[in-house]
């Protein structure tokens, strides 16, 4: 009769209902499921010698909520806020039949219970949590712009109070076992091999079949209408700050609060209509469906290798070599190190290749003082990076990754020596952010094995890995590198070869459109407020500073004597040329760039000059309109990676923009963006930029083909 769940009645009236969700690793509740249950529940109710329900895994885990796969497609399909309401009310009606249907029920949480699968234990009269670490209970759903939509946003407030479940709702982290019993979310902790047996015990006790908020006079602790100061405070304060956090990009914090806010102000069962008018809203909404597609749905696939060659056999890399001890170079070999390989940290100087260990040391130092690591684990660590001078130490390794200067001539040095010494087999490795990896491969003698492995810095905080195929790098390269990005359990996207790969040429729009706007006469404050307010990390200005002016200076050089009279210097060469020309304003790193660093510590500061050297326009363009500008410019060259073919896939461009460059998530990734305005209205706006600020933004024949045909960079569902 079921094939998600099992269901027994044993001699003392207990109705087990097991979940077994059929070929998926953990439980989803999906509309199949979701009926499955619906009918157990009713059958359990209608069976007199049922006393009692009990609802289990048959998993590691007991529920990890709803099936995000089945929803992702639901903005593409057209799907209408009433269509979303009454999704949301199906699982909520569902749960509030559980709790009402007049029978005590338990759930024996054996694993980790999650947005929907917490819902569903929340509406059992009583909860027993394994104490296992691992089986942490919440409700995520802000994190891919929904809200706990079959009940979370009324049970949680109702049972831990209005602040408390504001915060739980609103930041989405999960809880241990111990702070979820300490909060209230559960009864009862137990070791995971009893907690059916605690469950059951409660059930054949004398147990209530009755949920407080059904019972009369009950009240929300600590007050749950506008009258009850806490709630006025966490309101109040609550809306300003996520208002500061997210600058209005994220409507589902938003929503939470305010279904939290007005759900507890009226009754049960009304609260539950308006926790599903919010949540319809949000699924209706693209933001929903960018964070779902895009940090989910994509990010699982790329996390999982999707992109590698299929009939290329498993490879791990046991020992790695690991060019230049700079700090991208300490950073490869520190967590290279910390997945269990061995590292060769190869310099100039035995000082350089210390101080570059030295790194890995400070970082497992500081895990030590958190107490997240012990001294003999980061002993274990440092003994597996070597430091040296001698390339003949790099016999035996599978893989050897060049983080040396941006010069082709350095570059070319260390490749040869390299291949002195490592077997024909080896993978060889450059970690340039810029200089094409074809004509990097000219100076191997194995251009087959030659590949671009591009980290971000600081590498052991950023989850992403860029690899860019050079025109002669082999299937089992590309496989080999894939399979090395796997070890470290970072983020792979796959691009083809190109002058600045695909981030780096993203990002370099986004800064050379903040330089060229002060060039303009727009005021610095006004470029960085709408950077961020786009939904950037920083302002163009100050991430400008960070990568360093004058690397940008060198890149702009650089690329201009690569490609010669063709070559159109790019339009913030003008502002780059003259801080580091004239002004020796070379960013950060030599203590001032666009803004001013104080050598005691403290805030930055915008440099007080930049009003002298570009003085302020007389009218001021707005924020929307700036932001608009830094937005689309970033995309519309993503589109022409796409076009050139430097991309694959837009979920790679998508990834890869938000991972490696700060693009916003909100809007899905650069491409994303595009379908999120729509094709059409932002061809016929980059139209209108292009007539207003120069070339840069003119959408090419073959964007707007697209357009016309009314053709996304992601097919809709059929």
């Amino acid at each position: 009769m079921y094939q998600n769940l099992r269901y027994a009645v044993d001699a003392d009236g207990i109705a087990t209902l097991t979940l077994d969700v059929a070929g998926k690793p953990m439980n989803v509740l999906d509309p199949t499921v979701n009926g499955e249950l619906a009918a157990a529940v009713s059958a359990a109710v209608a069976d007199s010698a049922v006393k009692g329900l009990l609802i289990t895994s048959g998993k590691v885990a007991f529920v990890a909520g709803a099936d995000i796969k089945e929803m992702v497609d639901a903005y593409d399909r057209g799907i209408t806020p009433a269509e979303a309401y009454a999704k949301s009310q199906a699982l909520s009606q569902l749960f509030r039949r559980i709790e009402t249907c007049g029978k005590p029920v338990a759930a024996a949480i054996n694993g980790l219970a999650l947005g929907g699968g917490l819902e569903l234990a929340l509406a059992c009269h009583y909860r027993v949590l394994s104490e296992d670490p691992k089986a942490v209970v919440g409700l995520p759903e802000v994190k891919i712009g929904l809200l706990p939509g079959a009940g979370g946003t009324q049970r949680v407030p109702r049972l831990i109070g209005v602040m408390a479940a504001a915060k739980l709702m609103t930041d989405g982290n999960p809880v241990a076992p111990a702070e979820a019993k300490q909060l209230g979310l559960v009864h009862e902790l137990a070791p995971a091999a009893e907690v059916v047996a605690r469950a059951r015990a409660w059930l054949l006790g004398t147990p209530e079949a009755v949920a407080p908020w059904d019972k009369k006079g009950f009240k929300v602790p600590g007050g749950g209408t506008l009258m009850s100061p806490g709630v006025t405070q966490t309101m109040m304060g609550g809306t300003a700050l996520i208002a500061k956090l997210t600058l209005r990009n994220y409507p589902a914090p938003q929503a939470i609060l305010a279904a939290i806010y007005e759900g507890c102000s009226v009754p049960f069962d009304t609260g539950l209509r308006v926790e599903s008018k919010h949540f319809a809203k949000l699924l209706a909404g693209p933001v929903s469906r960018n964070l779902m597609r895009t940090m989910f749905v994509n990010k699982g696939l790329l996390d999982k290798l999707s992109r590698r060659p299929a009939d290329v056999p498993k490879w791990q890399v046991q020992k790695l070599g690991v060019l230049g001890a700079g700090m991208m170079g300490a950073g490869i070999a520190h967590v290279s190190a910390l997945a269990g390989m061995q590292v060769v940290l190869i310099d100039a100087t035995d000082a350089a290749a210390q101080h570059g260990k030295a790194y890995s040391a400070k970082l497992l130092q500081k895990e030590i003082d958190r107490g997240r690591r012990t001294p003999e684990s980061r002993d274990a660590v440092l003994a597996r990076i070597t430091p040296t001078t001698d390339y003949a130490l790099l016999k035996g390794c599978e893989l050897v990754i060049e983080a040396v200067f941006e010069d082709r001539a350095i570059k070319a040095d260390v490749t040869a020596k390299t291949e002195a010494v490592i077997g024909r087999d080896a993978v060889f490795a450059s970690n340039t952010s810029t200089l094409p990896i074809t004509g990097l491969a000219k100076a191997s003698k194995r251009p087959a094995n030659f590949i671009g492995i591009h980290f971000f810095s600081p590498v052991e905080k950023m989850p992403l890995v860029e690899i860019i195929k050079g025109k002669r790098t082999s299937a089992q390269t590309v496989a080999r590198a894939l399979d090395y990005v796997g070890q470290l359990k970072k983020t792979p996207m796959v691009v083809n070869d190109s002058r600045g790969f695909f981030t780096s040429r993203v990002f370099s729009t986004y800064c050379s459109e903040g330089q060229h706007m002060l060039a303009e006469g727009i005021t610095p404050a006004l470029i960085e407020n709408a950077g961020r307010m786009a939904g950037m990390p920083v302002g163009p200005l100050a991430v400008s500073d960070e990568v360093s002016i004058e690397l940008q200076y060198k890149v702009m050089r650089q690329t201009a004597v690569d490609l010669g009279e063709q070559h159109e210097l790019p339009i913030a060469w003008p502002v780059v040329r003259h801080f580091v020309e004239d002004l020796k304003r070379l960013g950060r790193k030599s203590g001032g760039g666009f803004y001013d660093y104080p050598t005691g510590g403290g805030p930055k500061r915008l440099w007080s000059g930049l009003a002298t050297e570009y003085p302020p326009a007389a009218v001021q363009p707005t924020v929307d309109e700036l932001r608009q500008r830094l937005l689309h410019r970033q995309a519309i060259e993503a589109a022409r990676c796409m076009e050139e073919g430097v991309l694959e896939s837009a979920m790679e461009g998508d990834l890869g923009s938000i991972l490696g460059i700060g693009f916003p998530a909100w809007a899905g990734g650069a491409l994303s963006y595009i379908d999120t305005v729509g094709i059409a209205p932002f061809v016929a706006e980059c139209e209108k930029l292009a007539k207003q600020h120069g070339k840069r933004f003119k959408p090419s024949k073959w964007l707007k083909d697209k357009a016309a045909r009314g053709e996304g960079f992601y097919p809709k569902p059929v």
